[in-house]
């Protein structure tokens, strides 16, 4: 599993044998003729309809973008993963996984009244705009989301660098629509990256699991650990606002923290269940680890999250995950477009599928505003009266002088932006303590 895993298809072949199992019927069996009637009595409808939207339709349209249209209606009636690809869509989707692309930097699903926001790529135009993960984008530009496909939505949002799109959209707890005009841009997606937040306690972040996002993973734990000299005492993986992406790179991301139990399991209507199981080798070797989640994790960062909670290997901190729990099939067509099937739920250690659901944290810590206070004195041991401040207090037994304290730590290490973090990220700032607390325990023990 630590190397030379193939790339993850899934069900692949079985699509071959779920046609023929549709088509296929034994003259015999009368059922299975009343069934294939039945079939070729729909298809003699839609050829039908076909005819007569072509005869008087107010303007002429084509046979091709009549069948593009019925297979995206099609497709997209299934569920909100599902959809059909023209060949500009496929082709963009296959460079999206290589973590370069352009437009607004957004992972979207399908919903009623509109298009749902599942995160915002970390850095991207719609991060620093601020769109939110669980947005409910109600128009673009002048156009009513909710009567466009989603693939006519990701179209609208697309576009050439440097032009803008404007965004209005529905958010819990506000009282009217919000409204964003963002710049699009080529995205270039830095899928992994990493700090040390104080001294022995490192800082890795995925905001995507595009290609070779492993291997990326390792390398900068191994560079942050020869830089605290191998004093490493804890680590937290970032997971928030992670819209998914490959399922072979989350299977081998957890295999990093594991040396041994099931990591995920797949079951799908036809076609052979797969399930994947870690090998020895946790990178950590076995120190403290907290993974912080919230609504924007998703897909492939839940199948971490899952894997690394239900084998007990990591705390799990923040909100309910956003409970993406389908694996979905790219299936090429001989034209240049393709189509996403939804074609299996997957399973986490534990036998429990997370679909529509999510996973609920260990320690739940909502993600509280905070402002960083500058330019204040910081008050020594808070406020209020002690012992010391009453008249006629008595001396301690060490002839009144103060137990020798150890020194605070300091972020050693820790880059300008992660110093600045961890004044104002509540939920960094409670899995840093947990650690540290963590590791007290260990050195007492």
């Amino acid at each position: 599993m630590k190397s030379g895993m193939r790339r993850f298809v899934i069900v692949s072949g079985s699509l071959v044998a779920l046609t023929a199992g549709v088509l296929a019927w034994n003259l015999g069996d009368h059922g299975q003729q009343a069934a294939a009637a039945t079939n070729y009595q729909q298809l003699q409808k839609f050829s039908r309809v076909m005819d007569i939207i072509k005869q008087s339709y107010v303007k002429p349209v084509t046979d091709k973008e009549l069948i593009n249209g019925a297979l995206t209606g099609m497709l997209e009636s299934l569920d909100p993963h599902s959809a059909y690809m023209d060949k500009e869509m496929y082709s963009q989707m296959q460079v999206d996984t290589t973590g370069k692309f352009g437009g607004l930097g957004i992972e979207i699903a399908g919903d009623q009244g509109g298009v749902r926001v599942v995160a915002p790529i970390e850095d991207t135009p719609a991060d620093k705009a601020g769109i939110k993960a669980g947005d409910l984008i109600i128009k673009i530009d002048d156009q009513l989301a909710k009567d466009m496909t989603l693939q006519e939505a990701v179209n609208h949002m697309r576009g050439k660098p440097g032009t803008s799109v404007r965004l209005t959209i529905f958010r819990e707890g506000e009282t009217k629509p919000l409204e964003f005009t963002i710049t699009r841009a080529i995205i270039h997606v830095q899928s992994v990256k990493s700090d040390i937040m104080a001294p022995g306690f490192v800082y890795l972040r995925i905001t995507q699991f595009a290609d070779d996002v492993s291997d990326s993973l390792a390398k900068q734990y191994a560079a942050l650990a020869k830089k605290e000299d191998g004093k490493v005492y804890g680590a937290v993986l970032d997971l928030r606002n992670n819209p998914g992406g490959l399922l072979d790179q989350a299977v081998k991301v957890s295999d990093l923290f594991l040396n041994k139990g099931n990591i995920v399991s797949t079951r799908s209507r036809v076609g052979k269940d797969m399930s994947f199981d870690a090998t020895k080798g946790d990178i950590l070797h076995g120190l403290p680890m907290v993974v912080l989640i919230n609504g924007g994790t998703a897909s492939a960062a839940e199948i971490v999250s899952g894997a690394l909670k239900d084998n007990h290997r990591a705390v799990l901190m923040g909100t309910r995950s956003f409970g993406k729990g389908s694996v979905q099939s790219v299936i090429p067509l001989s034209d240049g477009t393709a189509f996403k099937l939804t074609t299996a739920l997957y399973y986490t250690p534990s036998g429990t599928s997370i679909q529509a659901t999510g996973i609920q944290p260990d320690i739940k810590v909502e993600e509280v505003p905070v402002s960083a206070q500058q330019g204040k004195a910081p008050v020594q041991d808070g406020f209020g009266v002690f012992e010391k401040d009453l008249k006629g207090h008595l001396q301690n037994g060490n002839g009144g002088k103060p137990a020798k304290k150890k020194p605070a730590a300091q972020p050693d290490g820790a880059s300008p932006k992660m110093q600045q973090r961890l004044k104002v990220d509540v939920q960094l700032q409670r899995a840093l303590d947990l650690l540290e607390g963590l590791h007290t325990l260990q050195v007492k023990g």
